[in-house]
């Protein structure tokens, strides 16, 4: 009776093993019908930096590549920008830090300015254990620098933050200046920023002395240059229909 015991569970195992390997994975860079049909694309189809570009010009940066089917900044050589602009939007993704790993994403970004950060707002990207590194070395960091803050504006309500190495879900959304930061599930940051509070956080930030910031009806995404490998996967958007209630501030131009 052992011995048949034995051979039973042998068989399942071979066979739920067998069953796993044949699974079909899921696939992070790919559409399904259901979300084709309710307008969401692709920014990143998992093998080619097609539908991206530098900030000051039209090819893609050396330092970002597409490996195995992730987008991956490898080397220093500046924020990678979407082709296309996005007025209100949907966006998800996924991405992945290492140790010291520092970035961002920011939206609605315009090519007029010096830089990304004069006109979008930023998704912070950061390993915790760098912001005491960094406070030793005299810079100013607080809770409107931890991961899913906007930078230096608003900071996150929870650390929902995974390891170093594991994916994280990420979810924007932007309907005028309203801006929502969604993390591994959890709404992080719920903020107006063309409020009068909104503009006040703004104001008490580095980005006060910036006034385009946070003031286009349009912009581009872009996936911030800044210290370390960071890698991107199932970069997923939708726009979405303006709202405007009775009430509301107009969009600035």
């Amino acid at each position: 009776m052992r011995l048949a015991h034995s051979l039973i569970t042998t068989a399942v195992a071979a066979f739920a093993s067998a069953s796993s390997a044949i699974a079909v994975p899921a696939q992070p860079n790919a559409l399904t019908s259901g979300e084709q049909a309710v307008g969401w694309r692709l920014l990143f189809d998992g093998q080619t930096l097609a539908g991206w570009r530098a900030f000051k010009s039209e090819a893609p940066p050396a330092g970002w590549q597409a490996i195995d089917g992730e987008l991956v900044r490898t080397e220093k050589s500046g924020d990678l920008v979407s082709v296309a602009e996005f007025g209100d939007f949907e966006l998800t993704l996924q991405w992945k830090n290492v140790d010291g790993g520092n970035s961002g994403i920011m939206y609605r970004v315009g090519l007029g300015e010096p830089r990304t950060i004069h006109t979008g707002p930023e998704f912070q990207i950061l390993d915790a254990a760098l912001i005491p590194v960094l406070v030793g070395k005299g810079m100013k960091l607080g809770p409107q620098h931890t991961t899913g803050a906007i930078a230096d504006v608003v900071p996150p309500i929870a650390d929902v933050a995974r390891p170093n190495g594991v994916w994280n879900d990420t979810r924007i959304v932007v309907r005028a200046w309203r801006v929502e930061h969604w993390l591994n599930g959890t709404k992080i940051v719920d903020v107006d920023l063309d409020s009068p509070s909104g503009r006040e956080r703004i104001a008490g930030s580095k980005f006060g002395v910036m006034p385009k910031f946070a003031t286009l009806a349009r912009g581009r995404i872009a996936l911030q240059d800044h210290d370390g490998r960071v890698s991107f996967r199932a970069i997923k958007i939708r726009e979405l229909a303006p709202v405007v209630a009775p009430g509301d501030t107009p969009q600035r131009k």
